[in-house]
């Protein structure tokens, strides 16, 4: 780890050219680097090849690029890959390549650990040890674009904010390296093929809303009465359900963007009609559609996995309001790389 030189991702293509200039050298020689160091993804100075030698040693002795090394790579039956995502000062994260027949998605980390405290969530369980930095998340995608394109001979199609952290309570460095990721001097691709997926923080549900941002919203409901929900996701005794559903509203009075609410069904808790009536209730208030997701058991008995039958009442509810929703049975449950199963089991990797 590098404590006395910069990253030099952290410099905006205007302060990299500032910093040529201030050294004697052309303004343009910062628009070189910055797209070396973005739009090639190069992690080497010496790697680019345009620059001369003399200026190339006066980036080594001013900067560093703090990248990421992927420590471990686990390939699950289903061909889902889970990433030990070692940083520059030693921490893990995790990130998974989830395939499907059409598409390749990136589910990415925001946080090592995670701010809140979802009790079925393994992560929930890590102390939160520092928010990423936005070339941390990016170095994330760009690793799982590459293995999209070695394993399944396709770039990445999708990148979902479902990993590690809470991108709200991350949301100035996940803001910039989502504009990274759609930049043209990125990676170039689509907001719309990225989705946030938030345990629910309304103020920032507001502000994202009130900076128009283009990507796809996802919320992870689980229950759609106060009580239950707070049971199973202690802070949002501070965000009530009609804090939330009001910010919910303002998003789509503003960005006329669906939202996707996430929402597992576990066995005696909210498996009963008065949670498929509540869910029901809150999905009238702004347009929608629901994944009912399949319960990835993380060690202990509290939570379990409610019946099919169950899941299909939920179903059958919605439809009958014109509600889409879909059971998603979750991939990658052999190497832990399932919703809520990301716990940082391979941080001892080296």
């Amino acid at each position: 780890m590098n404590t006395t030189k910069k990253d030099i991702r952290a410099l905006t293509k205007t302060q990299l050219r500032d910093f040529f200039v201030a050294n004697g050298d052309k303004a343009f020689r910062g628009n070189q680097v910055y797209e070396w160091l973005w739009s090639k993804k190069v992690y080497s100075f010496e790697d680019m090849t345009n620059v001369s030698k003399e200026t190339r040693q006066m980036l080594e002795d001013n900067f560093v690029i703090n990248h990421i090394k992927v420590d471990q790579m686990q390939r699950s039956e289903d061909g889902t890959v889970k990433n030990a995502v070692r940083l520059y000062d030693g921490l893990v994260v995790e990130s998974v390549l989830i395939p499907t027949a059409t598409r390749t998605t990136a589910c990415v980390s925001s946080q090592v650990g995670c701010s809140l405290d979802c009790n079925f969530c393994a992560t929930a369980r890590l102390k939160r040890m520092r928010n990423l930095n936005p070339d941390e998340i990016y170095d994330q995608v760009v690793a799982i674009d590459n293995e999209s394109r070695l394993y399944f001979d396709r770039p990445l199609s999708n990148i979902v904010f479902m990993g590690m952290g809470e991108p709200l309570m991350n949301y100035n460095n996940v803001i910039k390296a989502i504009e990274m990721i759609t930049s043209p001097e990125g990676l170039g691709m689509s907001p719309k093929r990225i989705t946030l997926s938030t345990s629910g923080i309304p103020k920032m549900i507001k502000k994202m809303a009130d900076e128009e941002v283009k990507f796809k919203l996802a919320v992870s409901l689980h229950s759609a009465i106060d009580e239950i929900r707070a049971e199973i996701m202690p802070f949002s005794k501070s965000f009530p359900l009609k804090e939330l559903r009001e910010s919910l509203e303002y998003w789509y009075q503003k960005t006329k963007s669906k939202i996707t609410y996430e929402y597992v069904v576990w066995k005696g808790i909210n498996d009963d009609k008065k949670s498929i009536d509540a869910l029901v209730k809150f999905c009238k208030y702004v347009p929608c559609k629901v994944n009912l997701i399949e319960y990835n058991p993380i060690d202990d008995g509290m939570f379990q996995q409610a019946s099919d039958a169950a899941l299909e009442e939920y179903v059958k509810a919605l439809d009958k309001i014109g509600v889409i929703a879909k059971v998603r049975r979750s991939r990658g449950k052999d190497i832990d790389a399932a919703c809520g199963q990301l716990a940082n089991k391979n941080e001892a990797v080296s």
